[in-house]
Protein backbone atom coordinates (compact mmCIF):
# COMPACT_ATOMS: atom_id res chain seq x y z
CA UNK A 1 0.00 0.00 0.00
CA UNK A 2 1.11 3.82 -0.56
CA UNK A 3 1.94 5.73 1.81
CA UNK A 4 1.68 8.79 0.03
CA UNK A 5 -1.13 11.36 0.84
CA UNK A 6 -4.63 11.80 -0.73
CA UNK A 7 -4.53 13.50 -4.18
CA UNK A 8 -7.65 14.11 -4.16
CA UNK A 9 -9.39 15.68 -1.40
CA UNK A 10 -13.12 14.78 -1.64
CA UNK A 11 -14.68 18.19 -0.22
CA UNK A 12 -18.41 18.15 0.09
CA UNK A 13 -18.93 22.23 -1.29
CA UNK A 14 -16.05 22.25 -3.46
CA UNK A 15 -15.04 19.57 -6.02
CA UNK A 16 -11.61 18.71 -7.91
CA UNK A 17 -9.34 19.93 -5.27
CA UNK A 18 -6.04 18.23 -5.47
CA UNK A 19 -2.97 18.01 -4.85
CA UNK A 20 -0.32 18.35 -7.35
CA UNK A 21 2.39 16.65 -5.32
CA UNK A 22 3.80 13.21 -5.61
CA UNK A 23 4.95 13.60 -9.47
CA UNK A 24 8.27 12.60 -10.90
CA UNK A 25 9.95 15.60 -11.69
CA UNK A 26 14.00 17.12 -12.52
CA UNK A 27 16.68 15.31 -11.49
CA UNK A 28 14.95 12.57 -10.29
CA UNK A 29 13.17 14.73 -7.56
CA UNK A 30 9.54 14.71 -6.89
CA UNK A 31 7.31 17.72 -6.43
CA UNK A 32 6.78 18.38 -2.62
CA UNK A 33 3.40 17.20 -1.54
CA UNK A 34 0.57 19.67 0.79
CA UNK A 35 1.98 22.58 -1.09
CA UNK A 36 0.06 23.55 -4.46
CA UNK A 37 -3.31 22.70 -4.34
CA UNK A 38 -6.01 23.24 -7.71
CA UNK A 39 -9.70 23.60 -7.15
CA UNK A 40 -12.70 24.82 -7.93
CA UNK A 41 -14.34 28.04 -6.21
CA UNK A 42 -14.02 28.00 -2.66
CA UNK A 43 -17.14 30.15 -2.42
CA UNK A 44 -19.23 26.88 -0.71
CA UNK A 45 -17.28 25.54 1.65
CA UNK A 46 -18.96 23.43 3.80
CA UNK A 47 -17.62 23.97 8.31
CA UNK A 48 -16.23 20.09 7.40
CA UNK A 49 -14.58 21.72 4.64
CA UNK A 50 -13.19 24.46 5.97
CA UNK A 51 -11.31 22.33 9.07
CA UNK A 52 -10.01 20.39 6.11
CA UNK A 53 -8.63 23.21 4.40
CA UNK A 54 -7.22 24.90 7.47
CA UNK A 55 -5.28 21.48 8.56
CA UNK A 56 -3.81 21.43 5.29
CA UNK A 57 -2.19 25.09 6.23
CA UNK A 58 -3.48 27.03 3.42
CA UNK A 59 -2.84 30.42 3.76
CA UNK A 60 -2.96 31.61 -0.23
CA UNK A 61 -5.70 31.71 -3.07
CA UNK A 62 -4.54 32.61 -6.72
CA UNK A 63 -8.36 33.06 -8.21
CA UNK A 64 -8.26 33.32 -11.91
CA UNK A 65 -12.19 33.92 -11.61
CA UNK A 66 -13.46 37.17 -13.87
CA UNK A 67 -15.16 40.20 -11.67
CA UNK A 68 -18.43 38.60 -11.75
CA UNK A 69 -17.63 35.15 -10.85
CA UNK A 70 -15.61 36.19 -8.16
CA UNK A 71 -17.88 38.41 -6.35
CA UNK A 72 -20.95 35.57 -6.52
CA UNK A 73 -19.20 33.56 -4.32
CA UNK A 74 -16.20 34.80 -2.43
CA UNK A 75 -14.09 32.13 -0.65
CA UNK A 76 -15.39 32.33 3.25
CA UNK A 77 -12.05 31.88 5.24
CA UNK A 78 -10.67 35.46 6.32
CA UNK A 79 -7.51 33.57 7.12
CA UNK A 80 -6.97 32.79 3.07
CA UNK A 81 -5.71 35.93 1.05
CA UNK A 82 -6.83 35.90 -2.05
CA UNK A 83 -5.25 37.16 -4.82
CA UNK A 84 -7.50 37.85 -8.50
CA UNK A 85 -5.81 37.25 -11.39
CA UNK A 86 -8.89 37.29 -13.62
CA UNK A 87 -9.39 35.51 -16.73
CA UNK A 88 -12.20 36.45 -17.58
CA UNK A 89 -14.46 33.78 -18.82
CA UNK A 90 -15.86 34.10 -23.18
CA UNK A 91 -16.98 30.47 -24.18
CA UNK A 92 -21.36 30.93 -23.58
CA UNK A 93 -20.72 34.26 -25.24
CA UNK A 94 -19.13 33.14 -27.82
CA UNK A 95 -21.31 30.05 -28.46
CA UNK A 96 -24.43 32.39 -27.75
CA UNK A 97 -23.00 34.61 -30.58
CA UNK A 98 -23.00 31.68 -33.08
CA UNK A 99 -26.49 30.75 -31.91
CA UNK A 100 -27.55 34.21 -32.74
CA UNK A 101 -25.83 34.46 -36.30
CA UNK A 102 -29.04 31.97 -37.28
CA UNK A 103 -26.07 28.27 -37.19
CA UNK A 104 -27.42 25.48 -34.93
CA UNK A 105 -24.72 24.49 -32.14
CA UNK A 106 -23.23 21.37 -32.42
CA UNK A 107 -20.02 20.14 -30.16
CA UNK A 108 -17.89 20.51 -32.83
CA UNK A 109 -18.48 24.12 -32.33
CA UNK A 110 -18.21 24.00 -28.54
CA UNK A 111 -14.60 22.05 -28.64
CA UNK A 112 -13.47 24.74 -31.43
CA UNK A 113 -14.57 27.66 -28.76
CA UNK A 114 -13.32 25.72 -25.83
CA UNK A 115 -9.86 25.30 -27.94
CA UNK A 116 -9.87 29.06 -28.63
CA UNK A 117 -10.74 29.92 -24.48
CA UNK A 118 -7.43 28.21 -24.45
CA UNK A 119 -5.60 30.17 -26.78
CA UNK A 120 -6.92 33.46 -25.39
CA UNK A 121 -4.89 31.99 -21.68
CA UNK A 122 -1.87 32.65 -23.86
CA UNK A 123 -2.61 35.30 -26.33
CA UNK A 124 -4.70 37.75 -23.70
CA UNK A 125 -3.75 37.13 -20.44
CA UNK A 126 0.13 35.72 -19.93
CA UNK A 127 0.46 38.58 -17.68
CA UNK A 128 -2.13 37.00 -14.88
CA UNK A 129 -0.17 33.51 -15.96
CA UNK A 130 3.37 35.75 -15.22
CA UNK A 131 2.09 36.97 -11.84
CA UNK A 132 0.75 33.57 -10.24
CA UNK A 133 4.45 32.95 -10.92
CA UNK A 134 5.79 35.82 -9.52
CA UNK A 135 3.33 35.17 -5.66
CA UNK A 136 4.89 31.21 -6.34
CA UNK A 137 8.81 32.54 -5.83
CA UNK A 138 7.22 34.35 -2.60
CA UNK A 139 4.89 32.96 -1.00
CA UNK A 140 6.12 29.68 0.77
CA UNK A 141 2.77 28.92 2.62
CA UNK A 142 0.35 25.67 0.98
CA UNK A 143 -1.75 27.84 -1.42
CA UNK A 144 -4.74 26.67 -3.88
CA UNK A 145 -5.26 27.69 -7.57
CA UNK A 146 -8.52 28.24 -8.41
CA UNK A 147 -10.88 29.26 -11.37
CA UNK A 148 -15.25 28.57 -11.12
CA UNK A 149 -14.21 24.69 -11.80
CA UNK A 150 -10.68 24.56 -11.50
CA UNK A 151 -10.41 22.88 -14.86
CA UNK A 152 -9.20 25.02 -17.70
CA UNK A 153 -7.67 28.52 -16.29
CA UNK A 154 -6.53 26.14 -13.58
CA UNK A 155 -5.89 23.62 -15.79
CA UNK A 156 -3.65 25.51 -17.95
CA UNK A 157 -2.27 27.12 -14.83
CA UNK A 158 -0.66 23.81 -13.40
CA UNK A 159 0.30 22.42 -16.69
CA UNK A 160 2.91 25.46 -16.80
CA UNK A 161 4.08 24.42 -12.93
CA UNK A 162 4.20 21.07 -13.36
CA UNK A 163 6.37 21.65 -16.82
CA UNK A 164 8.35 24.26 -14.83
CA UNK A 165 9.32 21.57 -12.52
CA UNK A 166 10.72 19.46 -15.02
CA UNK A 167 7.23 17.18 -15.06
CA UNK A 168 7.07 14.89 -17.32
CA UNK A 169 4.19 15.73 -20.71
CA UNK A 170 2.63 12.60 -20.55
CA UNK A 171 2.43 12.63 -16.20
CA UNK A 172 1.22 16.64 -16.87
CA UNK A 173 -2.01 15.08 -19.47
CA UNK A 174 -2.76 12.70 -16.78
CA UNK A 175 -3.50 15.00 -13.74
CA UNK A 176 -5.05 17.75 -16.35
CA UNK A 177 -7.54 14.82 -17.62
CA UNK A 178 -7.82 13.64 -14.12
CA UNK A 179 -10.72 16.95 -13.87
CA UNK A 180 -13.05 14.37 -16.04
CA UNK A 181 -12.84 12.30 -12.36
CA UNK A 182 -13.11 14.40 -9.37
CA UNK A 183 -15.12 17.55 -11.07
CA UNK A 184 -18.69 18.03 -10.37
CA UNK A 185 -20.70 20.51 -12.14
CA UNK A 186 -22.90 23.19 -10.12
CA UNK A 187 -26.45 22.19 -10.08
CA UNK A 188 -27.07 25.84 -9.40
CA UNK A 189 -25.16 27.54 -12.03
CA UNK A 190 -27.47 26.90 -15.37
CA UNK A 191 -26.79 27.70 -18.79
CA UNK A 192 -29.54 28.23 -21.75
CA UNK A 193 -27.27 26.00 -23.72
CA UNK A 194 -28.09 22.39 -25.13
CA UNK A 195 -26.74 19.45 -22.68
CA UNK A 196 -24.38 18.08 -24.92
CA UNK A 197 -22.65 21.27 -25.38
CA UNK A 198 -22.83 21.95 -21.85
CA UNK A 199 -21.31 18.06 -21.45
CA UNK A 200 -18.25 19.56 -23.51
CA UNK A 201 -17.88 22.32 -21.09
CA UNK A 202 -18.06 20.82 -18.07
CA UNK A 203 -15.07 18.34 -19.14
CA UNK A 204 -11.26 18.77 -20.40
CA UNK A 205 -10.17 16.97 -23.39
CA UNK A 206 -6.36 16.98 -24.70
CA UNK A 207 -6.86 18.61 -27.59
CA UNK A 208 -7.98 22.14 -24.99
CA UNK A 209 -4.86 21.92 -23.28
CA UNK A 210 -3.00 21.32 -26.65
CA UNK A 211 -4.54 24.47 -28.20
CA UNK A 212 -2.80 26.34 -25.18
CA UNK A 213 0.55 24.69 -25.96
CA UNK A 214 0.17 25.40 -29.41
CA UNK A 215 -0.52 29.12 -29.44
CA UNK A 216 2.56 29.17 -27.11
CA UNK A 217 4.39 27.45 -30.03
CA UNK A 218 3.11 30.18 -32.89
CA UNK A 219 3.75 33.44 -30.83
CA UNK A 220 6.89 32.75 -29.04
CA UNK A 221 8.70 29.75 -30.87
CA UNK A 222 8.61 27.15 -28.04
CA UNK A 223 7.87 26.47 -24.81
CA UNK A 224 11.19 27.41 -22.86
CA UNK A 225 11.22 31.25 -24.79
CA UNK A 226 7.56 31.41 -23.14
CA UNK A 227 8.27 30.41 -19.76
CA UNK A 228 11.54 32.69 -19.84
CA UNK A 229 9.84 35.71 -21.61
CA UNK A 230 6.02 35.03 -21.28
CA UNK A 231 6.29 34.36 -17.94
CA UNK A 232 9.65 36.18 -16.38
CA UNK A 233 11.04 32.82 -15.45
CA UNK A 234 15.10 32.66 -16.06
CA UNK A 235 17.41 30.06 -14.96
CA UNK A 236 17.50 31.95 -11.38
CA UNK A 237 14.01 31.95 -11.24
CA UNK A 238 13.39 28.30 -12.24
CA UNK A 239 16.38 26.97 -10.18
CA UNK A 240 14.98 29.08 -7.10
CA UNK A 241 10.99 27.22 -7.84
CA UNK A 242 12.70 23.78 -7.85
CA UNK A 243 14.20 24.50 -4.58
CA UNK A 244 11.07 25.34 -3.35
CA UNK A 245 9.01 22.64 -4.27
CA UNK A 246 10.88 19.81 -5.37
CA UNK A 247 12.09 17.56 -2.66
CA UNK A 248 14.57 14.89 -2.88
Amino acid sequence: MSDSPARHLNLSGASNFRDLGGYPASDGRTVRWRQIFRSNHLGHLTDGDVSVVRELGVRSAFDFRGTEERSAALCGMPEITVHSLPVEPTVVAALRAIVAAGTPLSTDHAVEVMRDSYRSYVQKNTRHYRALFAHLLEDRAPLVIHCTAGKDRTGFACALILHTLGVSEDIISEDYLLTNRFYRRDPNHSTDLPDDIRQVLGSVQASFLAAAFEAIDADYGNLETYLRDGLGLGKAERAHLEARYLQG
